[in-house]
């Protein structure tokens, strides 16, 4: 580690305070698996995004203020809209006295102007500004009220049920509430359904006016090289919030902090949380989605063999002394009759670690298979009767070549018929 000697006390200071925090995170990785972990916050959890493992929780269902968390499900439907052709990154809002007159943390817009929605996703995004947030409300729905019953419909869809917003931003609300749990799912689906918001989660500052703001997430300046979003928030009656989230290699954690007692400690509890489950945590698959795990004999069909496939990934994410433990078990039929259809489920994987199923996946046809013909279907009828009587290979020739004969037998005598008509 190389470390540079400063003249300025400021830089000092936060140089000095960087390196405490990775000593001490550092640490955290070292002892974790002798303690639990603590966090000194109100709520909090950490999460796998793509599987939404929990691998820490603390009171992560108790109701609490969600403060800025609310502007997730403000961008959540800016970027829908984006996604639907409803708008662009290139319009201009336009900013009226309600959202020049917001209160709280601000981008400064000027009333009547017209803004770049892009900058207002910034402004909303990078420096939490409540005015932006009206702004959007008001272009998209009309008015900040049919706004915030779009963003609880929302929050329904996906099964929030611990949350509820009347504002666009957070601003303080006794009837607004969530939980860090929620908000983890909701981080979870955010960045799953829109990873191109991380762009401007991640950026350090934003410039607006003349006007530079930092973004609120200090992790961005203290952590650099892991932490790539996402979004701080506070109210006084709740403390100081802050959803962190991190990608290492083939896994990405979500670190929820809410209630902390102040900002420095939100940042230093939600990058514990990360350290942790990056040293103590592997996320490994085991199949692939739409690939064939296993291959499956037909009878009577026009392909005598045809492939199960993976319904879902076998992604999942285990203590990293647990992978070495990891197994698959196929449970699925030797044989399958046609007709077959695509998709049909027609057995399961089961991941296991030693002895404890972890997951299951469904396996499905991969493709269409077609009855065949008459004659391979009735080759297949004698071969499966051989099969069950285990008479030998020799008889099965035998029996076959009889009906072949008995099939022959019977065409020729249907077109001797036929030419009798025309005489």
């Amino acid at each position: 580690m190389k470390i540079m000697l400063v003249r300025s006390p400021r830089k000092f200071c936060t140089s000095v305070y960087i390196l405490l925090l990775v000593l001490f995170t550092v640490c955290s990785i070292v002892n974790a698996k002798s303690r639990s972990i603590k966090v000194n916050a109100k709520e909090a959890i950490l999460i796998e995004a793509e599987t939404r493992k929990i691998l820490v929780a603390q009171n992560c269902h108790e109701r609490i203020q969600p403060a800025s968390f609310t502007k997730i499900v403000t961008l959540y439907l800016v970027f829908d809209a984006i996604e639907n052709g409803q708008i662009e990154l290139t319009d201009k809002i336009p900013i009226s006295k309600k959202a020049w007159r917001t209160g709280g943390s601000k981008m400064f817009v000027k009333v009547g102007t017209r803004v770049p929605l892009e900058d207002l996703i910034k402004g909303i995004a990078i420096v939490s500004g409540n005015d932006a947030c009206v702004a959007v409300a008001e272009y998209l729905q009309g008015s900040v009220e049919n706004f915030v019953d779009k963003m609880n419909e929302v929050v329904s869809e996906l099964g929030l049920k611990d949350t509820h917003f009347t504002t666009p931003n957070g601003l303080p609300s006794k009837e607004q509430y969530t939980t860090a749990y929620d908000m983890a799912m909701l981080a979870a689906k955010y960045i799953e359904r829109f990873p191109q918001a991380l762009k401007y989660h991640s950026m350090q500052e934003f410039t607006y006016q003349g006007i530079t703001q930092k973004n609120r997430n200090g992790l961005l300046r203290k952590a650099p090289d892991l932490v790539d979003g996402l979004k701080t928030g506070y109210v006084a009656n709740a403390g100081y919030h802050l959803i962190a989230t991190a990608k290492k290699k083939n896994m990405r954690l979500i670190a929820v902090v809410m209630g902390a007692p102040k900002p420095y400690i939100r940042e230093k509890e939600a990058l514990k949380l990360l350290y942790y489950g990056f040293g103590n945590f592997t996320k490994v698959n085991l199949l692939d989605k739409g690939k064939p795990v296993v291959e499956v004999k037909v009878w009577k069909g026009k392909v005598d063999k045809v492939g199960l496939v993976a319904q879902s990934s076998g992604h999942i994410v285990v203590p990293s002394s647990e992978k070495s433990k990891l197994r698959l078990e196929i449970d699925a039929p030797k044989s399958l009759f046609a007709p077959l259809k695509k998709g049909e489920v027609k057995g399961i994987a089961k991941i296991i670690s030693g002895t404890k199923p972890i997951k299951e996946i469904k396996l499905e046809v991969e493709k269409d298979v077609p009855k065949a013909g008459i004659l391979k279907r009735l080759y297949h009828s004698v071969a499966l009767m051989a099969v069950n009587i285990n008479i030998s290979r020799i008889s099965l020739v035998a029996a076959s070549s009889l009906i072949l004969i008995l099939i022959l037998y019977l065409i020729v005598k249907r077109r001797r018929r036929r030419k009798r008509r025309f005489y």
